[in-house]
């Protein structure tokens, strides 16, 4: 029907800036479709990719079937193992965020299951961050916190079945 226009090279600075912008206007789709722009003209462009796995998770809502799995996969594409795993336990912490908006059964242990995930993915990253870059231990901190303040648990079958799974 219709065909995307392509972005300009020299244009990616500031779109960049613009989809930084409108995630802080909480409007993380225009956000997600400014970074597949300067993707399709500059695939490894990591801010780009950064800003789009912050930009799906900001739209993780009831059902995370397609935007849980496709955040993952361009995480993947992050160049720095350290981003990697940070950014694998930010989409794990803001997908047990988003299970407790559910009104479904057993919500308390699929974000707990979210929430360790999360907290696995920062220990990680803790173990390899930057110097003077303790990002990954403020948000373990606040994983443990969610767990207490929501009163998550986990599941207590017998055969320790990951409940979280559903996405």
């Amino acid at each position: 029907m219709f065909q995307l226009k392509p972005l300009s090279p020299n244009s990616i600075p500031s779109a960049l800036v613009r989809a930084k912008h409108y995630r802080l206007l909480n409007e993380p789709r225009q956000a997600a479709s400014i970074c597949r722009d300067i993707l399709n003209v500059n695939p490894e462009n990591q801010k780009a990719l950064l800003y789009l796995v912050l930009a799906i998770t900001d739209q993780f809502g009831i059902d995370m079937r397609t935007t849980y799995p496709e955040a993952k996969d361009h995480c993947k594409q992050l160049k720095s193992e350290y981003e990697r795993y940070y950014y694998r336990g930010i989409i794990e912490e803001r997908a047990g965020k988003a299970v407790l908006k559910r009104s479904s059964p057993r919500v308390n242990y699929i974000a707990y299951e979210y929430y360790r995930n999360a907290m696995r993915f920062f220990e990680k990253a803790e173990k390899i961050q930057p110097k003077d870059n303790q990002d990954a231990v403020l948000r373990w901190n606040a994983c443990v916190r969610g767990i207490e303040d929501f009163k998550l648990e986990p599941s207590p079958d017998e055969d320790h079945v990951q409940p979280f799974l559903d996405v």
